[in-house]
């Protein structure tokens, strides 16, 4: 028996195909992937923009300065980069705190200077490194809290709170477009 006379006669879809009711497959030419890569910087860039807004906004209902680079910062890891264990939820949420934390102990021994902000990002790492949490980010956190010294009562629940905007954002965004990163990979 010969292949040729079990198969069917009709052509497989393709570039060489009749047109026969076949929709020619999609995803296969440059300018599709032109437009994909498009469409996710764009999406990307637009999930960042919205959480950074909506921290921007909370800041400005209360009268705070909420937004801080750091923040920023761990907004473009968490978006650029979703399956990575630096973006996951704990690590944002966790990461943070301790840097603020790094900062404001470094506050009680030492007073503001550039070495005592090093000192704090030093800190920071090591404390996000022995809990598993390591995001970058939050040693900016310690540096902008060394600098700055804000009100702990008001800085680390406004803090708290920013970096569960950044996460509900990432979560809204990976939602919200088909071929986006699904996140969290997990929370806790």
């Amino acid at each position: 028996m010969d292949v040729d006379s079990v198969l069917s006669p009709r052509a497989l879809p393709g570039t060489d195909a009749p047109r026969d009711g076949v929709p020619a497959p999609r995803g296969t030419g440059r300018l599709y992937r032109a437009r994909a890569a498009a469409a996710a910087v764009l999406h990307g860039s637009g999930a960042v923009a919205a959480a950074l807004l909506a921290i921007a906004a909370i800041g400005a209902i209360i009268g705070e300065p909420v937004l801080i680079p750091s923040l920023a910062a761990s907004a473009a890891v968490l978006h650029y980069t979703p399956a990575l264990p630096t973006a996951q939820p704990r690590t944002v949420v966790v990461a943070h705190l301790l840097g603020a934390a790094a900062g404001y102990a470094v506050l009680a021994a030492v007073p503001s200077s550039p070495w005592s902000a090093a000192l704090a990002g030093g800190l920071t790492f090591a404390a996000t490194s022995l809990t598993r949490t390591q995001h970058s980010p939050a040693c900016a956190t310690a540096v902008v809290v060394v600098f700055q010294a804000p009100a702990p009562a008001r800085f680390v629940p406004l803090l708290f709170c920013a970096t569960v905007v950044l996460v509900l954002g990432g979560l809204a965004a990976s939602r919200l477009h088909r071929s986006a990163p699904r996140y969290p990979v997990r929370w806790w």
